[in-house]
This record gives C-alpha cells, sequence and structure tokens, in this order.
C-alpha cells in the first residue's frame, strides 16, 4: 500500500517531467527533461550524458508500453501514479533512471557527488532549492561538501518505492509548490 509520502513524490515527479505543462506526459517532455539535465554539468563524461538520455528515453518507452492502451502517446497523471507506485512494474527502469543520474553528478568520476553537481542537476529536473538543500543535508555529505554516488542512486531508488516514509527523499515534497 503506497503512503500518503510516496503518493506526494509522485505526483511532484509527474509534475516536473509534464516539461511543458500541458497535464500530461509524451516523448518530446522526456526529451526536453533529458537535455536540461545534461546541460546542467556539461563537464560530465559523453558516456555519462548518453546514458542520462538513454534513461529518460527508457523512463518513456516504459510508461508508454505499460500504460498507453490507446496509443495517443500520452500518460495521464492517474497512469503514471499506477506503473511508477509498482515496483514490479518499474524497478528496472527507476534502477537505471538512479544510476544515470547519479552518475551524472560525478564528472570527475570519484565515487563522490558533490553539492554544486547535484543542486545543477536537481534545478535542472526543477525541484526547489531549499527542498534540494535538505535532500542533500539529508543524505549526510562528507568531507568536502559530497556525497557517494551510490548514496544518491540508492536515495533515487527508495523514492520510487510506495512503502516508504521517512526517506530523504521526502524533503523534495516538503513545501513544494505543484
Amino acid at each position: 500500500m503506497p503512503t500518503t509520502k510516496a503518493n506526494d513524490r509522485v505526483q511532484l515527479v509527474f509534475s516536473l517531467f509534464d516539461a511543458d505543462g500541458n497535464g500530461v506526459l509524451e516523448a518530446d517532455d522526456f526529451e526536453l527533461m533529458g537535455k536540461r539535465v545534461i546541460e546542467a554539468v556539461p563537464e560530465a563524461a559523453g558516456s555519462a550524458r548518453g546514458r542520462m538520455l538513454d534513461a529518460f528515453r527508457g523512463y518513456w518507452e516504459t510508461l508508454v508500453r505499460e500504460l498507453d492502451a490507446d496509443g495517443d502517446g500520452r500518460i495521464s497523471a492517474e497512469e503514471f501514479t499506477a506503473i511508477v507506485l509498482a515496483p514490479e512494474r518499474f524497478g528496472a527502469t527507476a534502477d537505471a533512471f538512479a544510476d544515470a543520474l547519479a552518475a551524472m553528478g560525478d564528472p570527475d568520476d570519484d565515487g563522490f557527488v558533490e553539492r554544486p553537481h547535484f543542486t545543477a542537476l536537481m534545478t535542472a529536473i526543477g525541484f526547489q532549492r531549499p527542498n534540494i538543500d535538505a535532500l542533500f543535508d539529508a543524505f549526510q555529505p562528507v568531507d568536502g561538501d559530497r556525497i557517494p554516488v551510490t548514496t544518491w542512486a540508492d536515495g533515487i531508488r527508495d523514492y520510487y518505492r510506495p512503502e516508504k516514509a521517512g526517506i530523504p527523499g521526502d524533503h523534495l515534497t516538503a513545501g513544494a509548490a505543484r
């Protein structure tokens, strides 16, 4: 059973992924969001940038395959919630997305995401700065104001788990306008 926090997290992600603001998700939303994200860390390796674009495209392809029964190429908020909160249907896609986004934040490939890269990526997605800072702090940064790549990737995975509450990702919905 999804927690209230899980539903809040998913509704926020839907609103952010609706890059053109028309109330539904379409392939162009994921292309636009992917481009915004890879532009946020220009020093990221070409392979990380390609992996990120592939993850956004894979996210879209999973949604269409699982939900677009009428073939109109559009996903509503209700349809989105149904799949994203079903790890058995969406888990592999969330894993690929988590790994790709976290890797984008580590352009020097040292295993850590520094706050400026984290902030740039999360801002490109559309999260609010106070929420971004609260999330980064919840990951308990280590020396140099950085977090392990694996910590962020695991945090992203937790964000999509319907049974999870009280996780660092809940900082993203606190006071977030939709």
